[in-house]
């Protein structure tokens, strides 16, 4: 296994975007950030972006578009994409400290902007395969949506970065350059924030693929995980792009009634506890991979999620495609298994070290002492008001309610725009925080959703600040976290 891992990496070399170490640098300071451009063979031009700086508020998990300036410095073809997050100092934050969630690249004509690149915590790198490229055109437009999870109550500052190997258009190594545009596919196709929840016990054997495994998934709606080829092409890469739990993604096509997988991208986790983490990284198509398409071919992508101990909240499957924008050859699916096995496009991050779940100091909340009976918990200054496992003495017993009361939860931290929810965690709970817990593994399955409001359809927010914990609830002492900030735990206690 070990060896083929290495095999693995070491076929993925070419993928790596990283310019030589005797080639000479410039950098040029906007008003948006940098561009440092080192020039290579043939007049390859290796860049790297640095955007910003941002401010990250405290606890912010909110979606941002802005303007991107940042941009080649002329006409010519984008070969290559690796993306980052950095601190002002330029080193990389902790992925449970703060993480860049998304970041897409919608790129084009004001009237026909579209995702072309894009960023998630597993920080997935592409580079086409020779010979292929994404045009850039000087009047082009770039606007970047971007969302910066920040985990704690500490305010700070970071950059985007990204890196793009950039081609000129007259220089040596643009001659014979295929064009290729991104085709997007999702399995929440046209929502601004393309989420599901892959829920503990739920699909088969263990395992849930959304949709095919969800009833009613869109609601009554047409599908929303498919693309109808609107001309001939070549697709000419693809990886996957899933959450924690995530195990793969699946390309489909169909034509003429048949059916057949093109490509699974698949999730290798370095992380020791298992698929629980952001300690992954996707496989690729392998940089020989072709697939002929005909204008009418029906592209699907599905997600499948791990479910046998867990609960995946607002979880993403989402294959972007480098499709050409007329023939270049390939092989015909149905002649020809594509669905063959990936590359992968990096090895293990530093930033995700810090995997959590060993001995935490935190009191067993099963052993305290009852609180008060209340029907009515408050979450302010990154805390709950009573039950709150941080807290000393009286303020962290758990709560008592009834058997068939509901359990109020009010979040006053959402008037500072931070969201906060109630997510059930195994007891007690108590481990430390880290990329790999808590888990939303309670016995008894429940969760709030993001408490806090945002632009409807373009935020994680629930657009509520007050939740109740289901009224089915038996005797027993009931731990949770908040996803969004996992140091915050707590407790409550249904009794008769």
């Amino acid at each position: 296994m070990r060896r083929a891992l290495i095999l693995s990496l070491l076929a993925l070399a070419g993928l790596a975007v990283t310019p030589a170490a005797h080639a000479r640098s410039t950098t040029v300071r906007t008003s948006q950030g940098t561009i440092t451009t080192t020039r290579l063979a043939d007049g390859v031009r290796h860049m790297r972006f640095r955007w910003g700086p941002v401010r990250i508020a405290p606890g912010q998990n909110t979606i941002s578009i802005a303007d991107d300036d940042l941009l080649p410095p002329g006409p010519g073809w984008i070969t290559s994409f690796k993306p980052n997050l950095t601190y002002v100092d330029g080193t990389v934050p902790r992925v449970d400290v703060i993480h860049l969630h998304h970041a897409v690249w919608l790129v084009g004509s004001r009237g026909d902007l579209r995702p072309t690149w894009a960023a998630g915590e597993e920080k997935t790198a592409v580079r086409e395969p020779k010979g292929f490229g994404w045009r850039y055109r000087t009047p082009d437009k770039w606007l970047l949506n971007h969302m910066i999870h920040n985990l704690t109550p500490v305010a700070t500052r970071v950059y985007i970065t990204w890196e793009m190997d950039f081609i000129p258009l007259g220089a040596r190594a643009a001659h014979g350059m295929h064009e290729v545009k991104t085709q997007w596919l999702d399995v929440m196709g046209g929502s601004a924030y393309p989420v599901f929840d892959a829920i503990q016990g739920t699909g088969h054997n263990g395992r849930v693929t959304f949709p095919d495994d969800v009833p009613n998934a869109y609601g009554g709606g047409p599908p929303r995980n498919t693309w109808t080829a609107d001309h001939d092409g070549t697709l000419v890469g693809t990886a996957g792009h899933l959450h924690p739990g995530g195990l793969w993604t699946d390309l489909k096509l169909t034509r003429a009634g048949r059916t057949v997988e093109v490509f699974r991208s698949r999730a290798h986790y370095y992380e020791p506890a298992g698929a629980v983490s952001w300690d992954v990284s996707m496989t690729a198509t392998p940089p020989s991979w072709r697939v002929a398409i005909r204008k009418g071919d029906v592209l699907s992508v599905s997600g499948t999620y791990d479910s046998r101990t867990t609960s995946w909240y607002e979880s993403m499957a989402i294959m972007p495609l480098a499709m050409t924008v007329a023939p270049a050859g390939g092989a015909d699916p149905f002649a020809t298994n594509t669905a063959v096995k990936g590359v992968l496009t990096h090895g293990h991050l530093a930033e995700n070290d810090h995997h959590g779940g060993s001995p935490g100091k935190l009191p067993d909340a099963t052993k305290l002492p009852d609180g008060p009976r209340s029907p009515t918990v408050d979450i302010a200054g990154f805390a709950y008001a009573q039950g709150d496992l941080t807290s000393s003495g009286a303020l962290g017993r758990p709560p008592v309610i009834s058997p068939g009361q509901p359990l109020t939860f009010v979040n006053d931290d959402a008037a500072q725009n931070v969201f906060h929810t109630i997510t059930a965690c195994r007891a007690p709970c108590t481990a430390t925080t880290g990329i790999a817990f808590p888990l939303a593994n309670g016995p008894a399955v429940f969760d709030s959703g993001e408490l806090g409001f945002g632009p409807a359809g373009f935020t994680p927010a629930a657009n509520r600040r007050e939740w109740q914990t289901p009224t089915t609830l038996t005797d027993g002492t009931y731990t949770y976290f908040c996803r969004i900030h996992p140091f915050m735990r707590g407790a409550f206690r249904v009794k008769g």
